[in-house]
């Protein structure tokens, strides 16, 4: 758990434990987690002054991975996938069994265009996580579901309907492991147009309606329900 201001806390837990879970913080003045939160703000707003923050914080602290994954975060976003590489290579020199790093990886070997890389890291990630691993799963979802609209765009529709069953299998398990998150959203949404698209219309039909039971109040929910309205509709002209 971070909080700004706060000292990051790591807490453990199970299954089991449902409803509120009380977290006591203790407030900090380490210069460089403070750079850090200051990074994790403007990352939202400025992401060339969220750089410069986060390599505050690694100047102040050199052995500090988190900073090194979350300064590839925006690196990656703004473009510079290979100093996004190098910082991500300085993150595992510190912390060599790091899931969430070899899932940013994943994802820069995407944006590269190194398929195998990019598989290999994200099977990676989800090693490392011991299985749970949602940013690995939805990353290998969106390269499955492009190497079919590839492969569908090339007329190979074989090839095609193979690799959005596997875009399926792993954006399943993804929004499985993040259930009402905010990026469930997105997750939930792509589930949907894969199940749609290989023509599995009640398995749409069913994460759409999970969709609206977990998010009613989503701005895509009217779009959803016409969705859903739809799909019942061509399941029956299909029959």
């Amino acid at each position: 758990m971070r909080a700004d201001s706060f000292k990051e806390r790591i807490v453990s837990i199970t299954a089991a434990q449902k409803g509120a879970i009380r977290v006591a913080l203790t407030k900090t003045t380490d210069s460089a987690e403070l750079a850090f939160q200051e990074a994790e703000r403007l990352s939202l707003i400025d992401r060339e002054k969220a750089i410069d923050a986060y390599k505050k914080a690694i100047k102040l602290r050199p052995a500090y991975p988190d900073a090194f994954v979350a300064l590839a975060r925006v690196q990656s976003e703004t473009g510079d996938l290979e100093e996004a590489e190098r910082a991500i290579a300085s993150a595992r020199k510190l912390r060599p069994a790091f899931a969430e790093a070899s899932a940013v990886l994943g994802r820069i070997y995407k944006d590269l265009g190194q398929e195998e890389k990019a598989i290999a890291a994200f099977d990676r990630a989800i090693s490392e996580g011991k299985g749970f691993q949602p940013e690995a799963l939805a990353g290998l979802g969106l390269l499955y579901k492009e190497k079919a609209e590839g492969f569908g765009g090339a007329g190979e529709f074989d090839a095609e309907q193979v690799n959005y069953a596997e875009a399926a299998k792993y954006l399943r398990r993804s929004v499985k492991q993040i259930s009402g998150a905010p990026d469930a959203v997105v997750i939930y949404q792509l589930l949907g147009l894969v199940y749609e698209r290989i023509q599995n219309y009640q398995e749409a039909i069913d994460i759409y309606e999970e969709f609206l039971r977990i998010f009613p109040d989503s701005s895509d929910a009217t779009a959803i329900r016409s969705f859903i309205v739809q799909l019942k509709k061509q399941s029956t002209n299909d029959q």
